[in-house]
């Protein structure tokens, strides 16, 4: 093995370690870490048992994993009819939420969504309603994301072995 393939081994699992960690953990970019640890892994191995194609589909897996993590709160709060205000409150929220750990992700999308909703209509009740739908929205995304990411891995492994 030459040292290059070796530091690529070893820097590519480093960063899917930490990317499957960032499927829970806040502010580490999950899905992205773990393609970027692939792609280094695959460029260790000169793309010999891991060509474009598979890297490809590893990148759209990757891509969709991003967007579901912003938009899945929103997502949530718009099935059970809320309005655009709400909609947008549980994005800013997922976003916003992100800086305070674990309470912020979990809150964050629930308040910015009744907040929203409560502006538009003025009901305590119904904004509950669809904050409880928005943080619905966001677990059911971060299950999606860890799905995905485990996913990613099996993809690789099944191109790197056939």
């Amino acid at each position: 093995m030459e040292t290059f393939e070796i530091i690529s081994y070893l820097l590519g699992a480093g960063m899917i370690l930490a990317g499957l960690a960032g499927t829970i953990l806040p502010l580490l970019p999950s899905t992205p870490l773990i393609f970027l640890g692939l792609l280094l892994i695959a460029w260790g191995n000169q793309f010999i048992n891991v060509s474009w194609p598979s890297l490809s589909l590893l990148l759209v897996m990757m891509l969709v994993a991003s967007v579901l993590d912003y938009i899945a709160g929103a997502m949530g709060a718009k099935r059970v009819g809320a309005s655009r205000y709400a909609v947008w409150g549980a994005l800013i929220g997922s976003i916003v939420g992100m800086l305070g750990g674990i309470i912020g992700l979990i809150l964050g999308p629930f308040l910015g969504a009744a907040a929203g909703e409560f502006y538009a209509r003025k009901d305590m009740l119904h904004a509950g309603k669809v904050g409880f739908a928005s943080g619905i929205g966001m677990l059911l995304g971060a299950i999606a994301k860890v799905g995905l990411a485990l996913a990613m891995l099996g993809v690789f492994l099944l191109a790197w072995w056939l």
